[in-house]
């Protein structure tokens, strides 16, 4: 019997460029969810897509000389692509291009307006292109766009403006209301005082600088606007009809139960999105989660560098289940998570390679050493420590359901992959207790040896069926080395559903073989420098072998007064240490003018302290002074980088006296 439906959606990926691990790591979030919900016997619709309009499309369409559909006919093809190699089992895939989808934008555009929420008027601000958004002045944080922290410039354009504050006291009420509409409670803070309480500005909905959005059919000099178009995904997805026809499908599931987003664009989802369904007249959704952001570990992903990390690329190295294993797992509920190859390699091995698959293997090696292979149950123990040890293990294996379940009722999802890991380890340490290797010595304890192993596998093939949600693949391979069959949840509350007798396989397959971290870096770095190369190669930027030039990512520009600001000045060292408890670090007391300052380095691994000493270098002197492993940095040395990082410290040319200024 259904415990009711649950519609769960991710924020449509957008095609401006082949999503990252980042980005990958929401659909395989969102699926883990989905197939526990199913499983736990809810009627579950899972949507995802791609968001395909905007000025940043249009000029990368420009620049890649293809018309903008064309551009993200290729683009959504390969998202779908890495969702679907992820072993996502969304039930509909979503383009904001779809004509139905457009054509109820427009529908629902000119209701809006017909009833006063949208008016004419015009705009002048501060337009970030890649995030699509105005700004005002006191929105910047320090200058810049407050969302991705890029460069803003002026604008004005007429433009169709949304009434926010018409239905801001009753979205504050309803959040008050319902603790559980935005989580984690940290996000719901950040909107509250960031954006609601201080009141809200009416709302940019329609653009006139550039052409590919969806038409506004009553006034064709404009589009529609991102986020009116990219939100209303989840309701035109599943049959929303602006004109009250409205599908049967729509009338099911809508509200959601759950979208699922990333913290970056958590306003749009609980303050514009919300509105406009009130404005309709429809119910919000249930809940918003904003989950936190994969990060890498070794340093911010660029494509310049050939370093981003793909989906793809991680499969490449590790196999599917390994990879969502470790995005699941290392993913905080409210911090970001970190993601390295040396990380990865770690986890697989600890608990992948280790845990989960020697228990598997040595379980199923020691059925076949002592009983051919067949599995049977020969009674509990007469002696009382031994049946505490069973009756120990068995309770933490039947319970396991239901800790999991609390877990993922709160979408700590890391948690719940921690409760299945700890009955697996609970599976290794009965091991030890019982030491089967020991009991085949004698055969008296023939019995007791089976009915331990009995006990083992029946443990395993529990945790495989708990598992199945995060790890699918995982799961059905150990269940069919088994001989056995995925479990529903209430089954595997119960202890000895494995049938007494069943003959697991005569040749147990490795799960997860350990890995070298330095095989896989090499081989990682490898594929980045050929990336690399190739990029050069095929947008004509690639140099000639004798030529000695690097190039390098270009930062934003700044203006001349940005640029004088900064103060630098030729700085003679004077005395050089190393930083105590530190790889990387040198401590110079660097002579600049008639003041000495103390300033921190990371070039320990290129220049000695005593070859430090004496040197005329160049210096950022206004610098805020910074602890750096707990010593106070008063400034910066410059320095120049190869393409294979090594440093080189910047020198003037000619002798100069310290305190020089560089100009």
């Amino acid at each position: 019997m259904s415990k009711g439906k649950y519609y769960i959606t991710t924020a449509i990926a957008y095609t401006s460029g082949k999503p990252h691990i980042g980005n990958s790591y929401e659909i395989v979030l969102a699926d883990s969810i989905a197939r526990f919900k199913r499983k736990d016997g809810y009627d579950v619709f899972f949507q995802t897509g791609t968001d395909e309009h905007g000025q940043k499309i249009e000029l990368k369409a420009q620049e890649a000389g293809i018309t903008p559909k064309e551009f993200v006919d290729g683009v959504a093809g390969t998202i779908k692509d890495l969702w679907d190699l992820m072993d996502t089992s969304y039930d509909k895939f979503i383009r904001t291009t779809d004509d139905y989808h457009e054509k109820q934008v427009q529908k629902i555009f000119k209701r809006l307006y017909d009833q006063g929420d949208i008016y004419k008027s015009s705009y002048e601000g501060l337009y970030c292109t890649p995030c699509e958004s105005f700004w005002t002045e006191s929105q910047l944080v320090d200058g810049k766009c407050p969302d991705c922290g890029r460069e803003v410039k002026p604008a004005k354009e007429e433009a169709y403006f949304f009434r926010m504050s018409k239905y801001a006291d009753k979205l504050i009420e309803h959040i008050n209301t319902h603790p559980e509409f935005i989580q984690p409670v940290s996000r719901k803070n950040e909107m509250m005082n960031n954006f609601l309480l201080p009141g809200l500005q009416d709302l940019c909905v329609s653009r006139t600088s550039f052409k590919w959005g969806i038409p506004v059919d009553f006034d064709d000099k404009h589009v529609v606007y991102v986020w009116l178009d990219a939100l209303t995904n989840y309701i035109t997805g599943i049959g929303y009809e602006c004109d009250g026809e409205s599908t049967e499908q729509y009338q099911k599931l809508w509200p959601a139960d759950l979208h699922l987003i990333g913290k970056d664009i958590i306003r749009f989802h609980t303050i514009y999105w919300p509105i406009f369904l009130m404005a309709l007249g429809e119910p919000l959704p249930k809940q918003v989660f904003g989950h936190p952001w994969l990060l890498q570990g070794d340093g911010k992903m660029s494509k310049s560098k050939g370093n981003v990390i793909y989906a793809d690329d991680l499969v490449d190295f590790f196999g599917v289940d390994a990879v969502r294993y470790f995005v699941l797992h290392e993913m905080p509920f409210d911090n970001d998570g970190t993601i390295s190859w040396e990380l990865l390699v770690e986890r697989i091995n600890s608990d992948l390679a280790n845990t989960l698959g020697n228990l598997v293997n040595r379980t199923i090696s020691m059925s076949n050493k002592y009983f051919g292979g067949v599995v049977e149950y020969k009674g509990e123990s007469d002696d009382e420590a031994q049946k505490a040890i069973d009756d120990d293990l068995k309770a933490v294996v039947t319970g396991t359901y239901d800790r999991v379940s609390a877990k993922m009722e709160n979408l700590r999802v890391a948690d719940a992959l921690t409760e299945i890991f700890a009955l697996f380890k609970r599976c290794n340490k009965y091991i030890d207790e019982t030491e089967p290797w020991v009991l085949a010595k004698d055969e008296a304890k023939k019995d007791r040896l089976a009915t331990v192993l009995y006990n083992l596998v029946d443990s395993i093939v529990t945790g495989a069926s708990l598992i199945e949600p995060f790890m699918p693949k995982t799961a059905e391979k150990i269940v069919a080395q088994l001989n056995a069959s995925i479990r529903s949840f209430e089954e595997t509350k119960v202890a000895g559903q494995y049938p007494s007798g069943n003959k697991v396989t005569d040749a147990p397959e490795i799960l997860f073989a350990r890995l070298d971290a330095k095989e896989i870096v090499e081989k990682a770095e490898a594929m980045f420098a050929e990336r690399k190369a190739q990029a050069e190669a095929a947008s004509g930027e690639a140099e000639e072998a004798d030529e000695n030039v690097i190039d390098i990512e270009a930062k934003e520009e700044i203006s001349y007064d940005d640029f004088m600001k900064m103060q630098f000045q030729v700085g003679e060292i004077i005395a050089c240490e190393e930083v105590p408890k530190s790889k990387k670090l040198l401590c110079s007391q660097v002579k600049i003018g008639s003041s000495v300052k103390q300033i921190v380095s990371g070039i320990k691994q290129y220049y000695k302290p005593e070859e430090m000493v004496g040197k005329k270098v160049m210096v950022l002197v206004n610098l805020k002074p910074a602890k750096l492993a707990g010593v106070m940095s008063e400034g910066m040395l410059l320095c120049a980088e190869d393409a294979e990082g090594n440093l080189a410290l910047m020198t003037p040319e000619k002798d100069m006296p310290a305190g020089a200024e560089i100009c």
